[in-house]
């Protein structure tokens, strides 16, 4: 069973911005350059039925235009038990409408509702939660300092594979649908 989700890539002179910010915490596994991505809906472990069927959802989707993708932060997951370093992304009209077109496809596709709020965001660091506590995170945010407000234009979304894993990658781009 593959293991699948869709997401927006980040470029090359974004994700080397935020790779700037992927240092000086202790317990953190940074995220891989090339693996940085904003989730729009993560499947799991499907069977080849619903892969199969959500592709076709996706390459029947109607066309839209690309559009701009606001970065504004770095936060963290997980309140007093932090899970995860994030780079925050602006919820705009267009993300949040291409996200919710994805979650139907996915009911459509026979893929179980997503429980959880969508948040966009990008990963940059899994946590190990004995190695880097609250005071930690506290720290390294605080010591990072004020984050330039990155932007991007989405060109196309990729259904990715994952292995299995405690996460982090690698992903490899199974398909990618343009925008436009």
């Amino acid at each position: 069973m593959p293991r699948l989700f869709t997401a927006l890539e980040i470029p090359a002179p974004i994700a080397d911005a935020l790779a700037r910010h992927q240092c000086g915490l202790r317990g953190a596994r940074w995220i891989e350059r090339g693996d940085l991505h904003i989730t729009l809906r993560f499947l799991g472990d499907v069977d080849e039925d619903v892969a199969g069927a959500f592709h076709a959802g996706l390459v029947e989707a109607r066309r839209r235009a690309p559009f701009e993708v606001t970065l504004g932060g770095l936060d963290a997951f997980g309140g007093d038990r932090p899970r995860a370093i994030i780079a925050s992304v602006h919820p705009g009209a267009d993300l949040l409408d291409l996200q919710e077109e994805h979650e139907r496809l996915a009911r459509t596709a026979g893929a179980e509702p997503e429980r959880r709020k969508f948040t966009p965001h990008v990963t940059l660091a899994r946590l190990n939660r004995r190695e880097a506590g609250a005071p930690d995170v506290a720290d390294y945010l605080a010591e990072m300092g004020l984050f330039p407000t990155l932007r991007f234009t989405a060109t196309r979304v990729a259904l990715f594979s994952a292995r299995e894993s405690r996460g982090g990658g690698p992903y490899v781009a199974e398909a990618a649908y343009p925008m436009g």
